[in-house]
């Protein structure tokens, strides 16, 4: 997950950087999302580990 929203990032920066602004803005704010997914993901995964006595 954090590789596809990595890649939507280098894809929107590159976006904007040829002028299409509407797909480039889109784009960021696809790997912003997916980002945030990610970091929400892991953090839940942390904590049921440390809880658990875990690893999952």
């Amino acid at each position: 997950m954090l590789r596809a929203a990595l890649a939507f990032f280098v894809l929107g920066l590159v976006a904007i950087f040829l002028g299409a602004n509407g797909v480039g803005g889109l784009s960021v704010e696809i790997g912003k999302f997916l980002l945030y997914i990610f970091v929400v993901l892991a953090l839940i995964t942390f904590l049921a580990s440390m809880f658990l006595g875990k690893k999952l």
